[in-house]
């Protein structure tokens, strides 16, 4: 079983689409092992993309990010990092694949409607970024 981390960012919140995007983690066969909401602070949000501190769309993202709640979530399943990525669609909602989540609610490259993890090694320091063990059902 692999874990990866999904988070359903402000703009998906705002607009009242995580219930229908939880629908579609699980009915793509994928178990959520833990889930809060949270409303990051910007220095939460800088903390988790600091990885992305050089590049030009730093400030706007964890601007974005830190503007509303999100709901975190570990997704646990076979290929779980694929099967998130592919549900999720390209980050560019123009160029994603009709009915991925981000082709049906994101309003654009940032806002993008939802996070996903894109390896094992980057899955566990973000699920281990927002999770403590006591969070997550084995």
């Amino acid at each position: 079983m692999e874990s990866t981390l999904a988070i359903i960012k402000p703009d998906a919140v705002k607009n009242n689409h995580a219930g229908e995007i939880i629908n579609v983690i699980e009915s793509a066969g994928l178990s959520i092992a833990a889930m809060k909401m949270v409303h990051l602070t910007k220095g939460q949000a800088e903390g988790f993309y600091y990885v992305h501190k050089e590049r030009p769309f730093f400030s706007s993202l964890t601007t974005f990010m830190s503007e509303g709640p999100v709901v975190l979530m570990i997704l646990k399943g076979k290929g779980a990092i694929a099967k998130w990525r592919e549900l999720m669609g390209a980050t560019d909602p123009a160029k994603a694949a009709e009915g991925t989540i981000r082709k049906r609610f994101a309003q654009n490259i940032e806002r993008n409607s939802v996070h996903g993890s894109d390896a094992p090694e980057t899955a566990r320091f973000e699920t281990s970024y927002f999770f403590n063990g006591l969070e997550v059902v084995r």
